[in-house]
């Protein structure tokens, strides 16, 4: 009745600016009005008692956090000040601690933000001695989508090996295609637009919300709204099959975020054991079909309902935060993962992986490297975060020097760069001269110069849009350091010809010859294609063979 002053979606807004491209989308399908706050954060304007308001989302989160603490208090009948808050598997850090900050408006002390879904599973199967299982856990909810594979052990060690997801996708999305569905409708019988008024849109998003509920239970309803624009009546007949049609597309994004999971976790899809459904919009009948399809028609486990899942997980882990002496989950252990590959730049702009993604952390990684010169003296390790080959095209955490590097040749001296990421996050790296022991380190708070996930999921699709371009540009670095690491070779077997004397006087200025030709050549034609640089890496190995 009230559409402009009436907030919904705001977790699409929490921990986001008010310039990302999805809220700006958003931003046309909502009837209230979102302005740009201080910092690009994005403002709730309402009207109330006749004054404008702006609220924040972490504001318009912590009513709805504050509401249910009532709910508690009145129902235990004590003041509740600790909360476990649950957030979705791919929320950046951002958001999460901006969830943080509305419990924290709210008047509550959050002690953990799990992703608490297989929790209930496994508790919820404890009894059946259930052994090594792996769980796949498809969250849909209104708003987001998460997907996470999950290994459960008897004790009550939860395992996450991959997560993958979509914080933008969900019920609402349903609802915003059969809303435009209807307008276009309204448009080409009436030819009048519903798009400025925004309580007829409010009324017709609230009658799609309905008929989507209804479609999973049956395969026609009607939408029908008296008086909706201008006087005019409207009236529609909805079937499932349409509802599917119009939604197929997002459908179709669910499964492929399913399958990019599994692969990330290396697991086919006969490998997983239970496929657990969380999130209201999984009961939509074509969800499920789909998901049974590419499971090999496997029975999806319906036991936990999807409403409760994520609340009974976070009942769970708050009881054994609180010191519950209930042997089911105190031995409750939740394990989780990096989401983008960790490593350092090494010579022609290469990205070296020391970190693999989806890693469980807490964990600690080392690899060790060489100088890429003659007599180097320092070093400058680049931290860099993302899935390209070449290190420019990922994102930098961050960069140190070390420096007091003994005089050696070119790959004489030795570093240990070890990478370890702790429970919160928290990324240190240390570099090491392994000779001298001199070494300097980086650290890397969660919430700094990190990747927000938008740029993560962006990162993930441009390494799959851009996998032969970067094994190209792999292959050409690996030509040119193979020419480069030739000629130095040949300048020090030179030296050595000419104290040896073992080679003849004209053969040894041949080779002087053409070892500088090709440096020349080397430096003017940087670009060459990988066929030139092996063709003179051949013609050089043809004048120098002894």
């Amino acid at each position: 009745m009230n559409p402009a002053n009436t907030v919904f979606d705001a977790k699409r807004l929490i921990g986001r600016k008010f310039s990302d491209s999805k809220v700006q989308e958003n931003m046309k399908l909502w009837p209230f009005r979102v302005i740009k706050g201080t910092d690009d954060t994005p403002k709730i304007v309402v009207s109330h008692k006749g004054e404008e308001k702006e609220f924040s989302a972490e504001e318009i989160s912590s009513m709805v956090l504050g509401k249910m603490k009532e709910i508690a208090e009145a129902y235990l009948g004590r003041v509740v000040k600790n909360a476990v808050i649950t957030v979705p598997a791919y929320f950046n850090d951002s958001q999460r601690q901006a969830t943080k900050d509305a419990g924290t408006i709210a008047g509550l002390n959050v002690m953990r933000m799990p992703t608490a879904a297989a929790i209930a599973y496994g508790l919820d199967n404890k009894s059946e001695s259930i052994g090594k299982i792996n769980v796949l856990i498809f969250d849909l909810g209104g708003g987001t989508f998460d997907v996470s594979l999950t290994t459960i052990e008897e004790g009550g060690i939860f395992e996450v090996k991959a997560v993958s997801g979509d914080t933008h996708l969900g019920g609402e999305d349903f609802d915003n295609r059969m809303v435009d569905h209807c307008v276009s409708e309204f448009k080409r019988k009436w030819n009048k637009d519903l798009t400025q008024n925004q309580r007829a849109l409010g009324r017709l998003r609230f009658a799609c919300e309905k008929a989507k509920r209804i479609l999973s239970s049956t395969t026609q309803t009607s939408i029908d709204l008296d008086c909706l624009h201008d006087g005019i009546d409207f009236s529609m007949r909805f079937t499932r099959a349409k509802f599917e049609q119009l939604n197929m597309s997002l459908f179709d994004q669910c499964i492929r975020t399913l399958d990019k999971c599994l692969k990330d976790a290396k697991l086919e899809n006969s490998w997983v054991d239970e496929v657990i459904l969380v999130g209201g919009s999984t009961r939509i009948p074509k969800v499920q079909h789909m998901l049974r399809e590419f499971f090999g028609w496997k029975e999806l486990h319906k036991s936990v309902n999807p409403d409760e899942a994520v609340a009974f997980g976070a009942a769970v882990m708050a009881a054994k935060l609180s010191g519950s002496n209930d042997k089911s989950f105190r031995d409750l252990l939740l394990l989780d993962v990096t989401p983008l590959s960790l490593g350092v730049e090494i010579k022609g702009e290469v990205f070296s992986v020391v970190i693999p993604r989806n890693t469980q952390i807490p964990t600690k990684k080392c690899k060790t490297f060489v100088t890429a010169f003659d007599n180097q003296s320092a070093a400058n390790i680049k931290v860099y975060q993302g899935e390209r080959t070449k290190s420019t095209k990922n994102h930098l955490l961050g960069e140190f020097r070390v420096s007091g590097i003994p005089p050696a040749p070119k790959g004489g001296i030795k570093f240990k760069d070890c990478f370890e990421i702790d429970a919160d996050g928290i990324l240190t790296v240390t570099s090491k001269i392994i000779s001298t022991g001199i070494s300097n380190k980086l650290t890397i708070a969660n919430d700094k110069g990190r990747l927000s996930k938008d740029e993560i999921e962006k990162m993930v699709k441009q390494a799959a849009k851009y996998k032969l371009e970067d094994e190209e540009y792999k292959k050409k670095v690996n030509a040119y350091n193979a020419l480069e690491d030739y000629i130095y070779n040949m300048e020090n077997k030179v030296k050595e010809y000419k104290i040896n004397r073992r080679v003849p006087a004209e053969s040894l200025r041949k080779m002087e010859n053409a070892i500088r030709e090709t440096i020349e050549w080397l430096a003017d034609n940087q670009a060459a294609p990988i066929s030139e640089l092996q063709r003179k890496k051949a013609l050089l190995e043809f004048v120098c063979a002894p």
